[in-house]
């Protein structure tokens, strides 16, 4: 008999998450049914939706996330033991999976064999080769439409997103700014991933930073914080500039009825005409491994780079998930079971 833990949902989350929402539990699974096959988690994904997704949590569920698991028994030739699942069963170390959730061909219930990554590691399908690898391929791709010669401004641009998103803007020749929270991310973003300036939002006048970085104006900006990071960005937009919201970290934690920042923004948009698109990557699942097989390529060319910052311990999953929101990794934010 298989054992599993879990975190189960205690409590709904207010302001930043405490250890005391979340509870580990144990229990037995039963033997597995024919179509079923059961996962072993290898690694799992720590990721700001996860909070952002507060308002859907309910208490008694399994948190939510993503994970790599290998399939160490099955009842299904399809998914054969030894092969690599990505699966969004939530923070568990073990899960069977039957074919009922094969056959919804959701991206939020539908696990996926891994493709073959070579000899590049497993954790890359939660990362560059997974969501946020194609969070910045089609959210830069089909939300800003690129044009060689402009100039992005990336928010979070030291995170799994930011970082891969800023390289790709690069290849696709644009002058490309970077807002982070550390001199350390910044260094790494412009000495490592090639971006033209990086600002640190902590220690540096971001207004000040953008007029020296950007006196031509800023024409894209692909924003993954929201707040007043973004209120200061848009207002060194070009007319008919384009933002892409993929996320807004800054709100998470915050008392919605506080939240005053997005008359300011509208005032922009309406001053400068710009457009600003929000998206949910998922958006684009039927072309899912299009980008995957790109990111692939991209890192095999030696045209991107990427970083991971690894907690062990699946017992670690919560002080992971809480330095992912409070800024502590560079890169993709990962556990190792």
């Amino acid at each position: 008999m298989v054992k599993a833990r879990k975190y189960l949902i205690g409590k709904v989350f207010e302001g930043e998450p405490k250890r005391s929402d979340l509870t580990l539990v144990e229990e037995e699974l039963p033997p597995l049914k024919n179509g079923d096959f059961l996962i072993e988690a290898e690694y799992l994904s720590v990721d700001p939706y996860m909070r952002g997704f507060t308002p859907a949590l309910i208490v008694g569920n399994i948190m939510i996330g993503t994970q790599v698991g290998k399939i160490i028994e099955s009842k299904n030739p399809g998914f054969p033991v030894g092969r690599r699942v990505v699966a969004n069963v939530g923070w568990r170390t073990h899960t069977i999976i039957d074919e009922k959730a094969i056959a919804k061909n959701t991206w939020l219930e539908t696990p996926y064999l891994m493709p073959d990554f070579g000899n590049l590691p497993s954790s890359l399908a939660l990362g560059v080769f997974g969501m946020p690898g194609n969070s910045a391929y089609f959210g830069l791709l089909e939300i800003c439409k690129p044009e060689k010669g402009k100039t992005i401004v990336i928010s979070t641009a030291a995170g799994a997103v930011g970082s891969h998103a800023g390289q790709i803007a690069k290849m696709y020749g644009l002058k490309v700014i970077g807002i982070t929270g550390s001199d350390i991310k910044c260094k790494w973003i412009k000495e490592d991933l090639g971006f033209d300036h990086a600002i640190n939002y902590k220690t540096q006048d971001i207004d000040a930073a953008l007029k020296e970085a950007a006196p031509e104006g800023v024409d894209y900006y692909f924003d993954n914080v929201g707040g007043p990071i973004s209120r200061i960005v848009t207002m060194h937009m070009n007319f008919y500039g384009i933002i892409a919201v993929c996320g807004c970290i800054f709100f998470y934690n915050a008392d919605p009825n506080t939240v005053t920042e997005s008359c300011v923004i509208q005032t922009q948009l309406l001053k400068n005409r710009l457009k600003m698109e929000g998206f949910v990557v998922y958006q684009w699942y039927n072309r899912w491994f299009e980008g995957i097989e790109k990111n692939i390529e991209w890192i095999r060319q030696g045209k991107v780079k990427y970083r991971e910052t690894i907690t062990h311990g699946f017992e670690n999953m919560f002080d992971a998930f809480v330095g992912m929101l409070r800024g502590e990794n560079i890169g993709k934010a990962i556990v190792k079971a």
